[in-house]
This record gives structure tokens, sequence and C-alpha cells, in this order.
């Protein structure tokens, strides 16, 4: 928050009269002396966005208007992105999108937030101003709304879902009860939401370090009811979290889940990616079963069969397979699998007609050279398919 970069935007804002603050993630991170390793950076404004945008520019920076109507504009400065919010206060809202009015008043700002510790800003200096004691809240893990629950999620049904977002990042037991009590009572307008941003929450609170409290809580308060009442308990995902070298939101998805569970479905539901639905798909799938207990030459046909980062999803979710699975994901980790050393035109050339039986044959040439881990050469494959195709 002291970079050149930083520097340079506050001192084209000064010279033109326009107050700045930070705000958001940034000022919780540095409350909580977390590494900051955000790629954008939120400010906080007293002028109107044209202002801004007309002040920066003169300066020589570059300016995106990335959302007027509700007072945003980015600054680009070497890379690093800036995104800046006029001082607003809610003229209308339905329940998601608000109609906005600009202000200069900082309280006012800040009485249109969600919770307590996202109504933080610092000025570049580094001074806090904290009109709701947010920074207490966040020192005792407390994520409390700002007023009356009931209102804050009248206006943004999407908070049900941040407030357990936020738990699971910055929430310590127990959990505030009339925040908690005003989303159980308010879970119920959840459906109304679209399937991406509900997927989008669910994903990023399922990247926090420990996750299960915060889905045990939205599972009680009935949050997941409209959009994952496929829920089956954090058992797996615990176990999972135990194990794993990397958090990945989609393969502790997958560990919440049924192993019976319509992976095309929730991916619908969800609008995840094709990539992403793809991906649960096989990470639910019954078939084909981790090998753990057969050792290296089972795991890299196991590898060489799904990929490597599809083998290390079901690997690392087949928490009850005996066998070293430290060696096994190393394994997928460092191993690439070699390419089948003949084709179908190495068919053709023995004179066969191209049709089924020439990919029938190619496919018993993979399994023998699978089944020999590998070791068999292009000469040796050549050989075993000529064989094959004249039936010796």
């Amino acid at each position: 928050m002291d970079t050149p970069e930083v520097r340079t935007l506050f001192d084209a804002l000064g010279r033109a009269d326009v107050a700045a603050r930070f705000v958001g993630g940034c000022v919780r991170d540095a409350v909580l002396k977390r590494p900051m390793d955000r790629v954008d950076i939120d400010l906080a404004v007293d002028k109107p966005p044209e202002t801004v945008m007309r002040v920066l520019e003169a300066a020589g920076l570059k300016v995106v208007p990335t959302g007027l109507k509700h007072g945003t504009v980015t600054a680009i400065i070497k890379g690093s992105r800036f995104e800046l919010t006029t001082l607003r206060r809610d003229v209308e809202t339905d329940g998601r999108r608000a109609v906005v009015a600009f202000t200069d008043d900082w309280l006012e700002d800040a009485n249109r937030r969600d919770f307590t510790f996202n109504a933080l800003y610092a000025d570049r200096d580094g001074t806090l101003y904290d009109p709701f004691d947010g920074q207490s809240d966040l020192a005792a893990g407390r994520v409390r709304f700002i007023g009356e629950g009931d209102t804050r999620i009248a206006e943004d049904r999407l908070r049900v879902l941040r407030f357990f977002r936020f738990y699971a990042w910055y929430g310590r037991p127990p959990l505030d009860g009339p925040g908690f009590d005003a989303c159980r009572r308010n879970a119920g307008a959840l459906g109304s939401l679209s399937g991406e941003r509900v997927a989008k929450e669910l994903l990023r609170l399922l990247e926090a370090p420990a996750p299960a409290d915060a889905l045990q809580a939205m599972a009680e308060a009935g949050a997941l009811d409209h959009w994952l009442p496929e829920y089956a308990g954090v058992a797996r995902l615990n176990a999972l979290i135990a194990r794993e070298d990397a958090a990945d939101a989609l393969r502790r998805l997958a560990a919440i889940l049924p192993s019976d569970a319509d992976a095309t479905a929730i991916g619908k539901r969800l609008k995840l990616s094709t990539q992403q639905a793809l991906r649960l798909e096989v990470m639910l799938a019954s078939t084909p079963v981790v090998d753990l207990a057969g050792g290296p030459k089972a795991w890299r046909a196991g590898i060489y069969g799904l990929g490597n980062n599809l083998y290390a999803d079901r690997l690392l979710l087949a928490v009850e397979a005996p066998g070293d699975w430290r060696a096994a994901l190393a394994l997928a980790r460092s191993w690439t699998p070699p390419e089948l050393p003949v084709s179908g035109g190495d068919a053709l050339t023995l004179g066969l007609k191209p049709g089924p039986r020439v990919g029938a044959l190619i496919e018993a040439v993979e399994r023998w050279w699978i089944d020999g881990d590998f070791a068999a050469d292009r000469a040796a494959c050549l050989a075993e398919l000529e064989r094959l195709a004249r039936g010796t």
C-alpha cells in the first residue's frame, strides 16, 4: 500500500483536492498483518467519477470507466490496477442492485456497507477510520452486520452468502447470533439469485483455509437448500484438506457432495464453465477406481488414463484407499506420461483398410503397452501391432 504506483495515484488525486482512502480487503489484510498478494487495491474517493477520470487522465494515467453509473473507475499504473469508487448512498434497492447517489459524506458511504470490518477506511499514511468498531470485530473473528441484518439483506440478498464466506475467511466461533438468525430468516430468498453469483461466493468460501464450520452453519441456516441440496457434510472435506498440497475450490466442492451426485445438473444449476463441469464429473465418477495399492506401475497407468491433474484430484479424494498416496501424488506432480509410439497410420501401412478394426488394434496395442509399464519402444509396439493384425 506504499508502492511507487500507489504514491503516483495519491499524488495525482491530492493535487486536484480529491480525498481518497483505502477500503475493503486491502485494509482488512493490513489490520490483520496478513500478506497482501492482491492484484487490485480498492479506494474510496469523495468526488464524482467523471471528475476522478478527468483528474487522472490530466496526470497522464490510464483510466477505464468500469462502472460510471455506480461511481467506479479503474486506474492502471505500470500494470497495477486500482479501483476507485465515489462515496455513495442508496436511493433505491431491489434486493440485488441499488440505484445510488453520489455524496462526499464518508459516514453516509460507510452506512450502506454490509459488515463492520468492510467499513474500515485508511488514509495513505495508515490512519484508520472505523465508524462501527470493525477493527474490534475483526480482531475477535466476528462477522457483524452494520445495523439490522434483515435490513442489510433486504438491500442485497447476496449478503446471506457473504456472511458465511467472510466467516470462513475471517471468523472464529461462535457465530454472531443476530447475524446468523437474520441469514436463516432470509435464506429462502437465495433462489432468486443467479447461479454465477452463488457459485462465485461458494467457491471463494471453499478456498478458505478451514471452511468446514462456515459450511455447516450455511446448511443449518438453510442457505444451501436451493443451490446445493446434495450437500453431504464436511467429513470428506476435512480428510481432503488434511492431505491436499494446495487448496482447490472445485475439488473441495466435490468433497462435500455424495459420490452419486449428478455433476451435470450441479454444473448447470451453478452455471459452472464447461471445463469446471467436466472436471467435477470426473471427480465424482465411480470409475476408474484409483489403485493405490498397485504401486508405481498402477499409478502411472492411472495418470496416463486421466492426465496428471485429474488423477491428482481423484487420488486426493480417495481418502479411504489403502496405499502410499503421498508417493502417488508426487508422481502425479512430476511424471510426464509418454505418447503411444504407434498410430492408425502405422496400421494402414501394414495393409489394413480404414475402419473400426484399425481403432480396435491400436487400442489393443495401447493396453499391452500400458500393461508393460510403458517400457516398449516404437519398434516393439510396431511388432505387437503387426502380430495382432496377422492374428498370430
